[in-house]
């Protein structure tokens, strides 16, 4: 079966990586051709042949407005043949915006999955993603063996939006860690305590947690080439604020997260790792 994978960017190129790594005959379409070449896989010449081509079809682009512009673009998914096809898109939407993609997956006799990935490069390449899914469970049971070939954990839950709804939320509090993070090893050095031994008592003691142990050497180093963008997670944050608006909740950590978040695009780091917040902090 022929696997179709759209959007090469840091985390859709592991993706695509670890798929071909375990045997996955793939398919790429990209919009800069030149993030394909090294793959060694045939390259669509459009969003549409890769479809005719394919039987499922994974996405990972940055934002909803992506994900419709390859549906929608000249040449896009839905001008190719769709009728039984899967897309999988493992893309981080907005919520309100990913309901419509069943509907246009749907008329085109196509099934729509929406699978945002908690993970970034490092565990795409080692395919220990979590990966949560919503969508009609025969599409699913047939994509399942491969969201296994990059996921540790798979969250099936079901009802359309939900698992793009928990994404925001877990990034929430993904962002809402960092900030902590950043700002307290900007303080610790303040203090006069250098930055080696800051971050090895933050991870001996209650900074301990997943996104220290990932962003502990890019902290360490100032090395901000890019993960997960600083553009990412403030995309995501705002998300956040329409879903907490529409279910009249109030975000208090989510308010302040993202506006040092807006702060950091203001200040051009919008292309770098997210965990150069901390530039902000030691600017101080």
């Amino acid at each position: 079966m022929k696997v179709g994978f759209i959007g090469l960017g840091n985390l859709g190129k592991a993706i695509a990586m670890r798929l071909r790594a375990q045997g996955v005959d793939l398919i790429v379409w990209n919009r800069t051709r030149e993030k394909a070449l090294d793959l060694g896989v045939p390259i669509a010449a459009s969003p549409a042949e890769l479809m005719t081509q394919s039987s499922i079809v994974f996405l990972n682009l940055f934002d909803s407005d992506a994900v419709n512009a390859v549906l929608h673009g000249k040449e896009g998914l839905l001008a190719g043949k769709c009728r039984g096809k899967v897309v999988v898109d493992t893309t981080t939407n907005h919520f309100e915006t990913v309901d419509s993609f069943y509907d246009m997956l749907a008329q085109r006799d196509a099934a729509y999955l929406e699978a945002p990935v908690l993970g970034s490069v490092i565990p795409a390449s080692q395919g220990l993603l979590t990966v949560l899914v919503s969508g009609e469970q025969e599409p699913y049971n047939l994509v399942l063996s491969y969201l296994e070939q990059i996921a540790k954990r798979i969250f099936y839950l079901k009802e359309r939006t939900l698992a793009t709804k928990m994404k925001l939320v877990n990034n929430l509090v993904l962002g809402s860690f960092m900030m902590a993070i950043a700002e307290s090893v900007a303080l610790g050095e303040a203090v006069g305590i250098d930055r080696e031994t800051v971050l090895e008592i933050l991870g001996a003691g209650a900074g301990n947690s997943i996104v220290l142990s990932g962003k502990r050497e890019k902290l360490l180093r100032k090395d901000f080439t890019p993960h997960f963008t600083v553009a990412a997670i403030h995309k995501d944050l705002g998300y956040l604020t329409d879903l907490a608006a529409m279910v009249r909740q109030q975000l208090v950590a989510g308010d302040a997260t993202r506006e040092v978040f807006n702060r950091a695009m203001k200040e051009k780091l919008g292309e770098l790792d997210f965990a150069a917040v901390y530039q902000i902090y030691r600017r101080q």
